[in-house]
């Protein structure tokens, strides 16, 4: 097949061209911004799920619902070495950024703006060392900062009264604000209490404010420990692998748009490599494609192109992530990876990997925790560890085999 008519996109957070099995999430939100729109309570929305799954892209495409309904948007990737104020003042400022323009007053804008300007400037100093923040100057004239408003330290308040002001904005135009925040888990337990915090205030203002997150299966858990009310604040989603015909669809729409199709034999075989991942999908459809001579592509098409397929995922995929870990820490995995045969790589008791290594599971603390930080493995439950990446227990099986 000719590689530059190749449909498919296996990039991290790329929009495939058919975001299959999604429509329920979608939906969901649409109806949120209609509702939030009329001034009806509605719960923000929080999406969690192991890497590969699409979470990035299917949060793009909720801020692209928001767009497209003419709401104010901004989007912030969270980082564990990194406080939450700065980012977030940044994701807020687009998305006033986005509905200024249309407001009749200058001086409300003006007025939110040095709120905003306020929250950002209550930034730790040296994380703003190297930042030159002015976030009037793409809304109209630089303000000055405001004083006593946003700007205590306290981020549960400031985030309180900057939302709200926000939100306030945005009503004038019978629109809403949608914040999106990628990497939630990485979120510190206290400032993960503070946005909840402002969150649960601002539902119960009824103002047009929606906080939309994505992160790693112990997001919800995370949540929960931060405002024993969490469980009751978000509307949570799971984002997991796509069932078989969902799967078949993210292969066989996109060839269908270039006049190609596939055999029921070769949709038999790549669901059985890509187990329906949205990500292993569109690397295996990428690579099988290349090598495919003509349509419709077949299981022979689908075993040469696997190998390759494999080869690449071992080296940006699952080797790059393995590359971050430390020796104690590969030990630990390998040993997670050994025991998750059994599990059908779920997760695993950490007792049985002290075992597995011969230590003591106080020792082996320090290597779980730094592959927690660094998102490797994660623990929604007391005393269990599982891989946050699907197949990595089989890449790491493969290698030491």
């Amino acid at each position: 097949m000719d590689p530059v008519r190749n449909p498919y996109a296996p990039g991290a957070g790329q929009r495939p061209p058919e975001l299959a099995g999604r429509d329920r999430e979608l939906a969901q939100f649409e109806v949120m911004l209609e509702r939030v729109a009329a001034g009806r309570p509605e719960r923000s929305m929080v999406l969690s799920g192991l890497r590969g799954v699409g979470k990035t892209v299917l949060l793009n495409a909720l801020r692209g619902l928001a767009v497209g309904r003419a709401w104010g948007t901004g989007k912030l990737e969270a980082r564990p070495d990194r406080s939450l104020r700065l980012p977030l003042a940044q994701a807020v400022h687009a998305a006033v950024r986005e509905v200024a323009h249309r407001h009749r007053d200058p001086e409300r804008v003006d007025a939110v703006a040095g709120v905003l300007k306020s929250f950002a400037l209550r930034t730790r100093v040296e994380e703003r060392r190297g930042v030159r923040w002015q976030p009037a100057t793409s809304i109209g004239a630089d303000v000055p900062a405001t004083r006593g408003r946003a700007d205590s330290g306290d981020l549960e308040l400031d985030l309180v009264e900057l939302f709200t002001d926000v939100a306030e904005l945005a009503r004038d135009l019978g629109v809403g604000v949608a914040l999106f925040v990628d990497e939630m888990q990485d979120v510190s337990s206290p400032e993960l209490a503070a946005l909840c915090g402002a969150c649960h205030e601002i539902s119960q203002q009824g103002a047009p404010l929606v906080v939309v997150g994505a992160g790693l299966p112990h997001l919800p858990v995370a949540l929960a420990a931060s405002k024993s009310y969490a469980e009751r604040l978000f509307r949570y989603a799971v984002v997991d692998r796509l069932p078989r015909p969902m799967a078949d669809r993210a292969l066989l729409l996109p060839a269908g748009t270039e006049g190609v199709d596939y055999t029921p034999e070769a949709l038999d075989e790549l669901y059985l490599l890509t187990d329906g991942y949205p990500y292993f999908v569109q690397a295996y459809g990428k690579v099988t494609w290349d090598l495919a001579v003509a349509s419709p592509i077949g299981f022979a098409d689908v075993r040469a192109a696997a190998p390759e397929a494999e080869g690449e995922l071992a080296v940006g995929f699952f080797g790059a992530r393995y590359d971050r870990a430390t020796p104690a820490e590969r030990d630990y995995m390998r040993a997670m990876a050994d025991l998750a045969a059994h599990h059908d790589d779920g997760a695993v008791s950490t007792a049985d990997v002290a075992a597995t290594v011969g230590r003591r599971p106080q020792s082996l603390s320090p290597a779980r925790d730094g592959l927690i930080k660094k998102g490797l493995v994660f623990s929604s439950e007391r005393g269990t560890v599982a891989f946050t990446v699907p197949h990595f227990g089989r890449f790491l099986r493969a290698q030491t085999g």
